[in-house]
């Protein structure tokens, strides 16, 4: 896997866009999602209205996979 952020794409409310994460989040945010009984684009959502607006979508998301994670 590479360590560097590989661009993956989602759609939330209708529009198209794209965050930058390693594969080890992407993989976990996926697992994640899997797990909660959702797709990607749902749970990148769900994220997405719960950040602060001072957070980038990709912080958000490698910082939910990290929660999701340590609280198991």
């Amino acid at each position: 896997m590479s360590e560097a952020p590989r661009k993956h794409s989602l759609t939330l409310g209708g529009h198209r866009t794209s965050v930058s994460l390693e594969d080890d989040f992407w993989t976990g945010f996926k697992a994640m999602a899997l797990g909660r009984g959702l797709g990607i684009n749902e749970l990148a959502r769900e994220i997405d209205a719960a950040r602060d607006p001072g957070t980038g979508l990709a912080t958000a998301i490698r910082l939910a996979v990290l929660r999701y994670y340590r609280d198991r």
